[in-house]
This record gives C-alpha cells, sequence and structure tokens, in this order.
C-alpha cells in the first residue's frame, strides 16, 4: 500500500483544512487509517483514526470537537476535516494505515506511512 497525503499549508488560527490521503492498494476492512501529526522536535503523536469497515472513529482529545475524520472507500481515500485551527496544531501531518497490532494509537504499530503534509497555523 502506498499512501499520499495532500492539503496542508498555512492558514490564520481559527480557519479551516482539508486533508486528504490518496491510497494504492487494497485497504481490508479491518484496517484502520489513522492520521498522526510531528511538530518541531517532538513526537509524533496520534490525531485520529476511522476503522475502514466500519466506519468507527477515534480522535485525541486535543482534537476532538475540531476534527473530522472520513473516508471515502470507493476512491480509497480518507480525509481529516481540521476546523477551528489553533497555532499548536501546527505540523507536518502523516496517515498511516493499521493492519494488525495491539493498538492503533502508537506510531510503531502502524505498517504503512504516507510522506506527510505541513500544516502551519499562524496566530
Amino acid at each position: 500500500v502506498q499512501l499520499q497525503a495532500s492539503g496542508g499549508g498555512l492558514v490564520q488560527a481559527g480557519g479551516s483544512l482539508r486533508l486528504s490521503c490518496a491510497a494504492s492498494g487494497r485497504i481490508f476492512s479491518s484496517h484502520i487509517m489513522g492520521w498522526f501529526r510531528q511538530a518541531p522536535e517532538k513526537e509524533r503523536e496520534f490525531v485520529a483514526a476511522i476503522r475502514w469497515g466500519v466506519g468507527n472513529r477515534y480522535y485525541a482529545d486535543s482534537v476532538k470537537g475540531r476534527f473530522t475524520i472520513s473516508r471515502n472507500n470507493a476512491e480509497n481515500t480518507a480525509y481529516l476535516q481540521m476546523a477551528s485551527l489553533k497555532p499548536e496544531d501546527t505540523a507536518v501531518y502523516y496517515c498511516a494505515v493499521f493492519r494488525r497490532g495491539s493498538n492503533f494509537y502508537s506510531p510503531q504499530d502502524y505498517d504503512y506511512w504516507g510522506q506527510g503534509t505541513l500544516v502551519t497555523v499562524s496566530s
């Protein structure tokens, strides 16, 4: 599976952006698509995830109520709609596929990664 993340950019605080993650290769209903982010000199952190088959969604507390993860199975694409952006949301955002493991909140358990897209939120 190859992943291509896009949609990052520069936005003012309070603004919105939508990230996309296009997958080539089969994503099975048992897989989970996750979004992570990594700010300079910080560890990569979980943002949101969605179960590809049933669509259950999971969010980090820091983005709950502001970000929405979704997917289009027919187009093999996942999205992260981000609203009410804050300067602390500034980071490189990555999408990734979790096939199996114990903890889909951990980046270590993901098997495939996109290249990342930079989101910069100005104050």
